[in-house]
């Protein structure tokens, strides 16, 4: 498929609120998310880009209302605290696949060395292929947030989003920007690219927010 016909279907999912499960048919909420099935394999999905970024050319830009804005290449952000943990995530397209092993810098440790200032209330990212979306800081900040290097004990191949992608398990996995290239903190809300096709500002799966219409 596509670049444009990519997009022209993601947005007719919005426009007619694919897989989507009537309020009543929900239950109490479960680790499977409504309207989700599981996988074993991790499907690729993207813009209909694969940037080839070489860690030693890599660099992420940070920046915006923080006390200390930086320019990371690889050796800095490797010298940074790396970390391991295990989550779920939850794709809108309606896949979920659990128990994935990540390494990387927790967005905790990130924010402990750029110390956003108050005013500080969303979250931009924008990646190498052109793609963006923004964050709550309390999003970005989530304890199980990570910008991860690895997967499964092995480093991010290129088209999961090497060499560093956001991994946010709490939400569905178009807020979770690979090939990261610029975090920016800001105070005001700036709709990202899919945001701007269709699909909601936050993206909660348990709340089943696929598209802007969505509660």
């Amino acid at each position: 498929m596509n670049r444009d016909k990519l997009i022209q279907s993601k947005q007719l999912w919005a426009r007619e609120g694919r897989l989507l499960v009537p309020r009543e048919q929900l239950g109490e909420a479960k680790r499977l998310p409504p309207g989700q099935h599981l996988v074993r394999d991790w499907p690729v999905l993207d813009i209909g880009t694969e940037p080839n970024i070489m860690q030693a050319d890599w660099h992420v830009t940070i920046g915006g209302k923080v006390g200390q804005p930086v320019d990371l290449g690889w050796r800095d952000f490797s010298n940074l605290p790396q970390r391991d943990s295990v989550s779920d995530i939850h794709c809108v397209t309606g896949w979920s696949r659990y128990d994935n092993q990540w390494r990387g810098v927790s967005t905790g440790d990130l924010l402990a060395v750029v110390k956003p200032s108050w005013e500080a209330r969303f979250v931009i990212l924008r990646s190498f292929d052109s793609y963006s979306t923004t964050l709550s800081i309390e999003d970005f900040s989530h304890s199980a947030a990570i910008l991860a290097t690895h997967w499964s004990g092995k480093p991010l191949t290129r088209s999961h989003g090497a060499p560093v992608r956001l991994i946010l398990p709490h939400l569905y996995l178009w807020k979770s920007a690979k090939w990261l290239r610029h975090i920016w903190f800001t105070d005001k809300d700036a709709p990202g690219y899919w945001e701007q096709r269709g699909y909601h500002k936050r993206g909660d799966p348990w709340r089943q927010q696929r598209y802007g219409s969505s509660s």
